[in-house]
């Protein structure tokens, strides 16, 4: 049921950012994807053609591990986590602290880093879309 529940958050944060993202620009081919991912991490979007640039994986780090300092530069990311626990480090600013079923935002240009400090493996979804002009 615990993971039911979390596949739900999941799938229902994946629907509100591909509707805010694409409000001008529809699917063509509305999809869906299965979060089993037996290897650790697994790409699910992966931008033009299949979105309107709107990309997305499935992460898993081991306690210790982090996915190493970058920026989604002109797009905006969304982090849903599914399991455990961790830490954004944010460049200059203050860090958020991770935990299982909530969504952290990271803002455009912002540098960051992903943490696992807590003892069980830290499983979460990025989404990461472009900043339309307006």
């Amino acid at each position: 049921m615990k993971n039911a529940a979390m596949l739900g958050l999941a799938i229902c944060v994946l629907v509100a950012l591909t509707l805010g993202a694409q409000e001008s620009a529809p699917l063509k081919n509305p999809t869906s994807f299965a979060l089993a991912c037996p290897g650790g991490d697994c790409p699910l979007l992966k931008g033009a053609p299949q979105t309107n640039g709107m990309r997305g994986d499935s992460v898993k780090l081991k306690p210790d591990e982090s996915v190493g300092w970058h920026s989604t530069n002109q797009s905006e990311e969304a982090l849903v986590i599914l399991h455990g626990g961790g830490i954004a480090s944010i460049e200059g600013g203050s860090s958020i602290p991770l935990h299982e079923k909530m969504l952290a935002y990271i803002p455009p240009g912002t540098r960051h880093n992903v943490t696992n400090n807590g003892s069980e493996i830290l499983e979460y979804i990025w989404v990461v879309a472009p900043v339309a002009a307006h």
